[in-house]
């Protein structure tokens, strides 16, 4: 599918989409339980694939405004056939630990998944008593995952996902002996291992949190019955930043306050020079225009920003530096080279470096761009494009992923967008 856009003013308002995170552990953690319902979730071609994975487990699901699931009571069951996650990085990682829970498992995905790295935590896995392995011996899926799981320490490389730690953290409380995790280096994205051990707290699950090691005991039992999913930053970087970016006004409903990490795009556009203010009791967040600066961005912590960061760079005056982010380029695609090449194409000044990205800011111009089946990629080229005018993203169905109504929404608000 191609996105054809144009240059575009923005105005009005939209209702944040719901938090693609804290969807995928909602399911996850109500299923593992007796059950419960989940409002206000997303529902996306990643969600969808955990929501499959916990019926492969033994949940019941309906799935209508809200997803209504009865739980395995804390005895997930060995699944009847292989699990494909699609190209959810989430599901796989996460349902592999589940899946050192039952007498085994098989977890694939599309070329994308294929790709990414799991090494770390077949690792751990191993050393809590699984048996964990990729088919082709590289760490990679197709993935194999024996149990039962029993406990004891393992030691985690944090360096490339904290999805590694939230999977070992989801599935502890129910092993037999106490488990205790260490995380060897920096542990990257922590707000979204955060995220999991608030919502394993409101489930009932005690875990001892320190900044290099998790403890958690054994045989715990999970109850979350009810959750509400806040709007996501993730996604809604990419209207907020083409407001700032056309020197338009757009207000984003729904943006609750949470653990979301990407929250930081809020202070990232502030210091750029973008006029930002944030009713938090009403979770309204307005969104105006002017003229951007560039700014350093250290993006450890907010991987899924990148992409967004890397516009914004592109079209502020002066210089931005993107570092401590080496991790981006384990995602969908290296997004630090996707970014890079095809901002490129549109005029950009930028360079890669091992852990980041240099852009000196200026115009963009129109261009047929690649959007590497990355729903964040093409999302973003979508935000450039509304700003350079003539300009053609292939694989533009990648939205489907976090966002399926992105397309709509920004048209809603004003852009020049066809889809064909």
């Amino acid at each position: 599918m191609i996105a054809r856009v144009q240059r575009s003013c923005l105005s009005g308002a939209l209702f944040a989409p719901p938090s693609k995170s804290y969807t995928h552990r909602a399911v996850l953690i109500t299923s593992l339980g007796p059950g419960g319902s989940i409002k206000r979730p997303l529902l996306s071609a990643d969600t969808r694939a955990t929501i499959s994975a916990s019926q492969a487990f033994g949940a019941e699901i309906d799935v209508d405004e809200e997803v209504k699931i009865r739980g395995v009571a804390d005895r997930p069951r060995t699944p009847e056939d292989v699990i494909n996650v699609l190209n959810s990085g989430t599901t796989l990682r996460f349902c592999s630990a589940v899946a050192a829970l039952t007498e085994g498992a098989v977890l694939t995905g599309d070329a994308s998944i294929r790709s990414r790295p799991n090494e770390p935590l077949l690792s751990c896995l191993s050393d809590l008593g699984a048996q964990a392995f990729s088919i082709r011996n590289n760490g990679k899926a197709p993935l194999v995952v024996r149990g039962k799981m029993k406990g004891g320490t393992a030691h985690l490389n944090g360096s490339v996902s904290s999805q590694f730690l939230s999977a070992l953290l989801i599935a502890s409380p129910l092993s037999e002996q106490d488990t205790r995790i260490v995380i060897d280096g920096e542990l990257k994205s922590r707000p979204y291992a955060e995220m999991t051990i608030d919502m394993l707290a409101e489930a009932g699950i005690r875990i001892e949190a320190g900044a290099k090691e998790f403890i958690v005991p054994a045989g715990q039992s999970f109850r979350l019955k009810g959750y509400t999913i806040p709007g996501d930053f993730s996604s809604s970087s990419y209207p907020m930043a083409a407001a700032a970016l056309t020197g338009s006004e757009v207000t984003i409903r729904g943006m609750l306050p949470s653990r979301q990490g990407d929250s930081a795009i809020i202070d990232i556009l502030r210091r750029m020079g973008a006029e930002v203010s944030w009713d938090k009791g009403k979770g309204d967040l307005r969104v105006k225009g002017g003229e951007l600066k560039g700014v350093d961005v250290d993006a450890g912590r907010t991987p899924d920003l990148v992409p967004t960061i890397a516009v914004l760079g592109a079209l502020a005056q002066g210089k931005t530096t993107v570092f401590n982010a080496e991790h981006v380029r384990h995602k969908e695609t290296d997004r630090l080279h996707a970014m890079a090449v095809e901002l490129s194409k549109m005029g950009a000044d930028i360079r890669e470096r091992p852990d980041g990205l240099e852009i000196e800011g200026g115009k963009l111009h129109g261009a047929k761009v690649h959007g590497h089946h990355d729903h964040r990629i093409v999302m973003a080229l979508a935000v450039a494009g509304m700003v350079a005018g003539d300009t053609e993203i292939d694989t533009a169905e990648s939205v489907d992923v976090s966002y399926p109504g992105f397309f709509t929404e920004m048209k809603g608000l004003g852009a020049e967008v066809e889809i064909g």
